[in-house]
């Protein structure tokens, strides 16, 4: 397995990395033990979750995705050879039950990651990501702007600060964002060179074929700063295995059980993941191996994490790492960008 530097860091990341969101929703914990057993035998060092894990998040489920892998940690006593992140909240509807409403300032930053530690059974955590900003912005696929002056957002500085605290303390190695705007980019990055505080290594957004939104002005900013992108949904919620072609519903599917997961079910949505399908055919590939490949081939990104509700899935996923993709291909994907730019963002 490829492994990759977390920005300017001195951790060296897998090519792949394992999502876990759907356990404790969608899987067990025996079955995420068998998802770790196998992604760690094909040489994947990386392991992304969160405090408000599973997904959809629910006060019965939150945490279990953490202490799944905490148990797994402290079964197979295999805690460094492993890359382990997770990520703290910002505020959202429907999360009151979390710290009474997540925020992202000093003191429930702090509450956050010794829950997280706990549930993880482990002393530290290798990348600590703030999971979406507390300010209002553009994230989770919203569009159009719209400024808010009488907001009251945690400031940067402060979740920063606490950030810092943190990794002085030795609870935290390095830090990263998730689901941020240039803007807050280059504030973090800004705020760190001025106060002196620990530099961003990475930025966890989406980034796949029907989605490469993050290329128009945060793909430049990855690769000349070093922060390099954790590229989530990299299958577009599954759709990109092209199971839901043609209106199908698969049973168990996530968009099959969950309403919430209809950013990439639309029209152009399906037309365009069609037009990549025939492509993938055409030379060979399965979509999943072309849509995986493509992500895996950019510069600026350092990890691709992958999620999977079956150990069939996740081989096909990991198998993605030893595909290239000739330059026919990818110049035939960018004919396709050019006709469906962004269908899905």
């Amino acid at each position: 397995m490829q492994t990759r530097k977390l920005g300017r860091t001195n951790l060296d990341v897998s090519l792949i990395c394992l999502g876990t969101m759907t356990w404790g929703e969608q899987n067990s914990e025996q079955e995420a033990f068998e998802q770790l057993d196998l992604a760690t035998g094909e040489g994947i060092n990386f392991i992304d979750a969160a405090e408000m894990y599973p997904v959809p998040p629910r006060a019965e489920t939150q945490g279990l995705t953490e202490t799944y892998l905490g148990n797994w940690l402290a079964r197979r006593g295999r805690r460094d050879d492993l890359v382990i992140a997770s990520k703290v909240a910002g505020p959202g509807n429907g999360l009151a039950y979390l710290r009474g409403g997540p925020r992202l300032n000093a003191k429930q930053v702090r509450q956050a990651c010794e829950q997280s530690l706990r549930r993880l059974q482990t002393d530290y955590i290798d990348l600590y990501q703030v999971h979406w900003p507390d300010r209002s912005t553009n994230f989770f696929g919203q569009l159009g702007y719209r400024h808010n002056e009488d907001e009251t957002a945690t400031p940067i500085e402060e979740t920063l600060e606490t950030l810092h605290r943190l990794v002085e303390e030795g609870k935290i190695r390095q830090i990263g964002l998730s689901n941020e705007t240039p803007w807050g980019m280059m504030q973090y990055l800004r705020l760190s060179e001025l106060k002196g505080w620990p530099r961003i290594a990475s930025i966890q957004n989406p980034y796949n074929l029907l989605n490469r939104s993050f290329e128009v002005g945060l793909a430049e900013m990855a690769q000349r700063e070093q922060v390099g992108l954790l590229a989530y949904s990299p299958l577009a919620f599954g759709v990109l295995s092209g199971k839901y072609l043609g209106g199908k519903r698969p049973e168990g599917a996530r968009m099959t059980l969950f309403e919430r997961f209809s950013r990439y079910a639309g029209k152009q949505g399906e037309e365009a993941t069609k037009a990549y399908a025939d492509l993938a055919k055409a030379h060979g590939l399965s979509l999943v191996q072309l849509a995986l490949a493509y992500v895996n081939s950019r510069g600026f990104v350092a990890s691709n994490i992958i999620g999977a509700t079956s150990l069939e899935q996740l081989r096909e996923n990991i198998g993605s790492a030893s595909v290239e993709l000739e330059d026919e291909v990818l110049k035939a994907i960018e004919e396709l960008h050019a006709i469906y730019t962004y269908p899905c963002p």
